[in-house]
């Protein structure tokens, strides 16, 4: 997906006439990432086509692409709104996650070759690269595949497949936790640890780091949430 840079002082910008689709669909999910619009917020078709310079038709269809991803929700009669996940769901998510990713790591530290984990390390770097660079939407993207790649030299189908299945949550999770945080350097720079204990091949260390990593992710995002379980004002 195409992710195009914009202009401080519009949300969205007009596009060229081939792949309409697309490339509506990669401005919507970059401002969905960097947070110009918000959980909760209502995707308006005819402003964004406005402002755009396309019909409604191919933001209609970028929409119910997104929402197939995850990352918008359909209501009759009120169109398409970003979708931000309850709290429930939020503990349901990352209670998997937790334990999942920290099964992975430890099959990865069974199972992968020294080769295997320089191609790891290699994608830890470009996540702060990337970071280092402030362009949040591929940030997420790029730590998404770094706990992708995690999964993938466990050598488990089936783990793969689960965490596959919950990749558009997460990416979404991710995109909140960006944020939250407003720092991505900080943020890729927390992936340091696991990378270090995967390499000393150190079982103990790796449960540790990745309760840690997940865990205060966790916390951190869990606090923005009211009593009632949902999400207080939206991430800042």
């Amino acid at each position: 997906m195409v992710l195009p840079r914009h202009d401080k002082g519009q949300t969205f910008r007009e596009i060229a006439r081939s792949d309409l689709v697309g490339q509506v669909a990669g401005q919507l999910y970059a401002a969905i990432t960097e947070g110009r619009l918000k959980p909760g917020a209502r995707v308006v078709e005819a402003a964004i086509a406005r402002e755009m310079g396309v019909s409604r038709a191919p933001v209609r269809e970028a929409a119910r692409l997104l929402e197939q991803r995850g990352l918008l929700v359909a209501s009759p009669g009120k169109g398409f709104t970003v979708r931000c996940p309850s709290a429930g769901e939020l503990d349901d998510i990352y209670g998997l996650r937790i334990n999942l990713e920290t099964y992975a790591a430890t099959l990865v530290i069974e199972r992968a070759s020294d080769a295997e984990l320089d191609q790891l390390a290699g994608q830890l770097e470009r996540l702060r690269a990337t970071a280092a660079e402030g362009d949040v939407a591929r940030t997420v993207e790029e730590d998404l595949q770094f706990h992708l790649m995690i999964c993938e030299l466990s050598g488990n189908r089936r783990l793969l497949r689960v965490f596959t299945d919950l990749a558009d949550e997460i990416r979404l999770i991710i995109a909140l936790i960006e944020q939250i945080f407003d720092d991505p350097q900080r943020l890729a720079d927390a992936h340091i640890p696991l990378m270090e204990a995967l390499i000393a091949r150190d079982k103990a260390r790796i449960a540790r780091e990745m309760d840690w990593h997940i865990g205060v992710a966790w916390e951190q995002l869990r606090a923005h949430y009211d009593d009632e379980g949902r999400v207080d004002e939206g991430p800042n």
